[in-house]
């Protein structure tokens, strides 16, 4: 997805160098280094495009019982947060065309149970989220009380979790796992996850994402007949990606950066292994790919949603993401 400009490239006299080509699912950027995607989507499209044109496509793998999983990539400032719908305000406060993945996922599969179409008739949902952030490899449960104040230039200090493996799946011991009957009590459980994310300054951002954030829903669906499936949605908001010197990091933001490039790494090296049907998938190199390996690999649905700017100043960053 190509963001426009903002009115800061604008007025720093930044020129577009990244177009769709019209007609195909391909960008060009520069003269003529072209990307071909399953979806491309341009500067004017809309949020509800981006949902409907690759998204919503999950919700009926979701409700056939296997695990899905959208990730959206990018540098800082590429409107990842803005794509997925996690910035943490409440759907209700949110005019419906800007609504992202998440808040419209969310509604479809409530709604879609309520209205008991074909296999869904007579089934019965029973649902519940959680949220939690991967901050220099470590894990910290949003939903979970701060267990120190924030700082004054800081996030609040927050109990880490641990990764167990249990009859051979992924667990985390301690999870904060609320119940939730309706989308509003879901995304209520994000906005109430995002004031604890971690978050810094850098000179990409002013309030730069600085950990990988996964909200999950989980699912138990039971269908007539006593059929259960007990599927998971994954939506993963990665921290941004690019080099140290485009954000001016120094100190704290060093390391962070640090620590996210190398999760980033893991990742793409986990996804290159999955299509390449290699033997062995290096789930275990980082804390991130560790928690989704149950909804990356197998018979999962995953979704990479890679958000771009067309900036000539970013052009560095945007190849980097492109490819």
């Amino acid at each position: 997805r190509i963001r426009p400009l903002r009115e800061s490239d604008q007025a720093d006299g930044a020129q577009e160098i990244l177009r769709k080509v019209a007609g195909e699912p391909q960008v060009v950027l520069g003269a003529d280094r072209a990307f071909t995607f399953d979806h491309v989507f341009d500067t004017a499209a809309a949020q509800h495009e981006v949902y409907e044109g690759c998204a919503q496509a999950l919700v009926e793998r979701v409700l056939k019982g296997y695990n899905s999983t959208v990730l959206a990539y990018g540098q800082t400032g590429s409107g990842k947060t803005h794509t997925m719908g996690s910035i943490g305000t409440p759907s209700s406060a949110v005019p419906e065309a800007a609504l992202g993945i998440i808040p419209r996922t969310v509604a479809e599969i409530f709604a879609r149970v309520a209205g008991g179409d074909g296999e869904l008739e007579g089934a019965a949902l029973a649902a519940s989220a959680s949220f939690i952030e991967v901050y220099k490899e470590d894990i910290h449960d949003l939903l979970q009380p701060p267990i120190e104040a924030a700082a004054a230039d800081g996030a609040p200090k927050l109990a880490t979790l641990e990764v167990r493996e249990k009859e051979g799946a992924i667990a985390l011991p301690g999870l904060a796992m609320r119940p939730v009957v309706s989308p509003e009590e879901a995304m209520a459980v994000l906005s109430d996850g995002s004031s604890n994310r971690a978050t810094g300054a850098t000179a990409m951002n002013a309030t730069s994402s600085r950990s990988h954030a996964i909200f999950t829903v989980s699912i138990e669906l039971r269908l007539r007949g006593g059929k259960v499936l007990t599927p998971r949605f994954n939506f993963v908001d990665l921290a941004g990606s690019e080099r140290a010197k485009r954000t001016g990091a120094s100190g704290d933001r060093f390391a962070e950066g640090v620590q996210i490039n190398k999760g980033l790494l893991a990742l793409g090296n986990v996804i290159s292994a999955l299509c390449e049907k290699h033997a062995h998938v290096p789930y275990r190199d980082s804390k991130l790919t560790r928690l989704l390996q149950d909804s990356l690999g197998g018979n999962a649905h995953t979704l990479m949603i890679a958000c771009v700017s067309p900036s000539d100043a970013d052009m560095e960053e945007t190849l980097n993401t492109l490819k």
